[in-house]
């Protein structure tokens, strides 16, 4: 028998013994899921299906057969794995994979890839996360009961998760049991949609960037690389397994109690005793102080939500930049759907009043008006004492600059013809969108220091709306197409978000050592 038949075979039984000692206590529903998954292991187990395919040579010559189709087979594996509970069947790390393989080969592109199985596996976390949010607070109450969950041991999954929903979340995406699960729990417990978020971009970014550029990298070699994957993963459960068993340990030995049961028992059993008195307790005193001075200067207090959030609005930012640079590389020329659109629409709604007043605002997001914009700013905050805050003001505002000159510099891409305001170089990016960024950046900081706010997303979705206008009159005044707005877009927030996330975790790192 193969190690496969041999495990189907172990879990059939075991199955197959608890359904029989609990049988009365089990649901009519349960016990008929019992029976299908015992036979269905059964029959793995027998090896009467030696010939059948496996899922991942079907996908593979199902992948062949779509050529460009295959962005739609990987982006929909990668929605069904958390957005239709498909990862429990078939874990989708060897699809994103198989994807990756099939852009080495140069069928498909690796930066649409990415972007692809990245925003397909967010739909899927969110499509989890709201099933959870409207029904699984209900039916694990209902139904907990009849497999132990009691509402007690539900309202200590919700403290879980208060807790350390975020990392769950991101490591989680890379633990197969728990990936298509993770979101789910997530909506049932108290955690708000708001939080949820911002960690699943990142960990949905993390996953699918990875297992795309292994598939990639390694594309003549994918049996090889699937196998490794699996292996990793199943690494990364095991160690994660480790750390919630240690945490669950440490959870209960606060107690008086249960330490005095423990050490009863230690001392009533030579093995562990000797392991006690001469392995884990001289290591621990002196990893344990280490580990734990290390681990609350990097993640101290509040920061997790707040740095997450910056974090992901500055890979998203950053892969859209990528995305459209990429594409005009060699190609300068190019013109995108949505250009076209967005000069047809511009057409339509045009007049001489709006042309006169989208050359004033305009004018908002050049740099010579936004550049006095962040030199008044960064004089308040050197005012108020804020080193990081101008850090993330100042210091990002310049390398936006130098950015965008380097990247038009790289990308000379021909300005749209016949514009209505006087236009000089490239067209890709958008200057005065990057600067634009800064509006949100500026809001951002505001909110943090000033008291008084009635709204501090009022005032940030504010600022995003006056840079949106700003790139708007980018495009209706046609110096630049869509698509070099949304790389300034891209580029700007990309860099002020980055800058954010080092002066945050510099701050709270300073703010530690100070206490």
């Amino acid at each position: 028998m193969s190690p496969g038949q041999i495990a189907a075979a172990v879990v059939a039984l075991a199955i197959a013994v608890v359904a029989l000692r609990r049988r009365d206590r089990l649901s009519g529903e349960l016990k008929v899921g019992a029976v299908v998954a015992v036979v269905v292991l059964a029959v793995i187990a027998s090896g009467v299906l030696p010939s059948l395919p496996s899922l991942e040579t079907v996908i593979k010559d199902l992948a062949d057969a779509l050529g460009k189709g295959t962005y739609a087979l990987v982006g929909a594996m990668a929605f069904l794995e958390t957005g239709a509970f498909v990862g429990f069947i078939a874990p989708g790390e060897f699809t994103v994979i198989l994807g990756g393989v099939i852009a080495g080969e140069g069928t498909i592109s690796i930066i649409p890839l990415i972007g692809i199985v990245w925003i397909c596996a967010i739909a899927g976390d969110s499509t989890s996360f709201l099933i959870g949010h409207k029904v699984g607070r209900r039916f694990m109450l209902q139904h907990g009961p009849k497999v132990r969950i009691t509402e007690e041991r539900f309202h200590q999954v919700e403290d879980y998760f208060d807790h350390h929903g975020g990392k769950t979340i991101v490591i989680g995406r890379f633990i197969g049991f728990v990936r298509p699960l993770a979101p789910f729990i997530a909506g049932s417990s108290r955690m708000t949609y708001g939080r949820f978020l911002p960690y699943s971009v990142v960990g949905t970014g993390l996953w699918g960037t990875t297992f795309c550029l292994l598939g990639y990298i390694f594309w003549r070699s994918f049996d090889k690389v699937s196998k490794i994957a699996g292996r990793a993963t199943l690494g990364i459960g095991v160690v994660a397994a480790i750390g919630a068993g240690i945490w669950y340990v440490r959870r209960r030995l606060k107690d008086p109690a249960e330490r005095e049961r423990l050490e009863r028992w230690v001392n009533r059993h030579r093995v562990p005793r000797w392991g006690w008195y001469w392995f884990v307790r001289p290591v621990s005193r002196v990893a344990w102080p280490q580990l734990r001075f290390l681990w609350q200067r990097l993640t101290p207090g509040g920061l997790g939500l707040e740095l997450t959030t910056t974090i992901a609005v500055a890979v998203g930012a950053a892969y859209t930049f990528i995305f459209y640079m990429s594409s005009l590389k060699g190609d300068e020329g190019r013109i995108f759907p949505l250009d076209n659109a967005a000069f047809d629409f511009a057409d339509r709604i045009e007049s001489q009043t709006l042309i006169d007043i989208a050359k004033v605002v305009t004018a908002a997001g050049s740099l010579p008006f936004v550049l006095t914009l962040v030199i008044v700013g960064s004089i308040g905050l050197i005012m108020r004492r804020r080193p990081f805050e101008l850090f993330a003001l100042a210091a990002g505002f310049g390398l936006v600059v130098l950015a965008v000159h380097l990247s038009k510099a790289g990308i000379d891409r021909p300005r749209p013809v016949d514009p209505l305001v006087a236009t000089v170089g490239s067209a890709f990016p958008s200057g005065h969108a990057a600067y634009a960024t800064t509006y949100v950046a500026m809001a951002v900081i505001a909110s943090r220091i000033i008291a008084g706010f009635v709204s501090r997303t009022a005032l940030v979705l504010g600022a995003v709306l006056v840079a949106a206008v700003i790139g708007g009159t980018r495009i209706y005044l046609r110096a630049h197409y869509l698509s070099d707005v949304i790389g300034g877009f891209g580029l700007g927030l990309a860099i002020f978000a980055g800058c954010a996330a080092l002066a945050l975790v510099a701050g709270y790192i300073r703010q530690n050592a100070n206490q």
